[in-house]
């Protein structure tokens, strides 16, 4: 049974669109939505956390009408936006613990326990009493991660969570994600597409505002199976191949660019290359 569904939502700052029309039906476990900046992303994460109020359209949670109650949706809402502040000087266990009065939690002992087992569960229970202010970018986003699991929420929202992250810190918070995944709905928004590769089930292509893709991140990139042929080549050929092919994406290796190129035919001095999602992602931004 789909649990969030997103009915033609709109959103517009003056004679900007930020969303256009966009319908999106997401179930238990991690989805990923994905999108260049500027794609409108942080926008509809921000109208699913009730913090924005969209043009028109209609989201439905678990029964809830969360343009119509968002107060309802709150009380099932975790969310971790791109920035957040902390306090200065303040230690992780104040910091939590405050948040979780806000929260309504007013039973002292329940209280510790609650917090306790958010800062063991993020593994920041042995840096409890440091200043958040002073944690390393990896920490700050476990503590983000705490702070929006108060209340044990439904639905979870973290908006580009790896950012800047070290491979470490990235691999500790993509387990810690996939361990919240089995009972909640997890809208994993980023940039990044190994993210949403390795964790994500489920995920939609945003673009300029616009749905440009969705399904499984498998199944998409089987669709590319046999269409997707690269090349090696040196910096002066690039125009060239670029007046000459569909080139989807490019990167340098060892002083050369590598081309992918889309085509249902192999070009002439091309080899098939293996399909990955980020040529999947990188095609629906090229056929819109």
């Amino acid at each position: 049974m789909t649990v969030l569904q997103i009915n033609a939502l709109t959103k517009s700052y003056d004679d900007l669109v930020a969303l256009n029309d966009i319908s999106l039906d997401i179930n238990k476990g991690l989805f990923g939505l994905l999108g260049p900046n500027g794609a409108g992303k942080s926008t509809l994460m921000r109208i699913i956390a009730t913090i924005l109020t969209p043009d028109r359209g209609e989201i439905m949670f678990d029964g809830i009408d969360i343009i119509a109650q968002p107060d309802e949706l709150r009380k099932k809402l975790g969310y971790l936006p791109q920035e957040f502040g902390v306090y200065p000087r303040v230690s992780a266990y104040e910091l939590l613990d405050h948040l979780a009065i806000l929260k309504g939690y007013n039973n002292k002992h329940t209280r510790k326990d609650i917090v306790s087992t958010l800062l063991e569960d993020t593994n920041l229970l042995r840096d409890k009493n440091k200043a958040v202010s002073s944690f390393s970018g990896g920490m700050r986003q476990r503590f983000g991660i705490a702070q929006a699991l108060l209340g044990d929420p439904e639905l979870l929202i973290v908006d580009e969570p790896t950012a800047g992250l070290d491979p470490e810190e990235r691999a500790r918070f993509h387990e810690l994600l996939v361990n919240l995944s089995d009972e909640k709905v997890i809208i994993l928004s980023t940039h990044i597409v190994e993210d949403v590769s390795e964790l994500c089930a489920d995920m939609a292509v945003l673009g300029e505002g616009n749905i440009l893709l969705h399904g499984n991140p498998i199944t998409l990139t089987a669709s590319l199976e046999d269409k997707i042929w690269r090349r090696s080549i040196t910096r002066f050929e690039l125009a060239e191949i670029e007046q000459s092919y569909h080139v989807i994406s490019k990167k340098l290796f060892a002083g050369n660019t590598i081309v992918h190129v889309f085509a249902d035919e192999p070009p002439e001095g091309f080899e098939s290359a293996p399909v990955s999602l980020q040529d999947v992602y990188f095609h629906a931004l090229d056929k819109h």
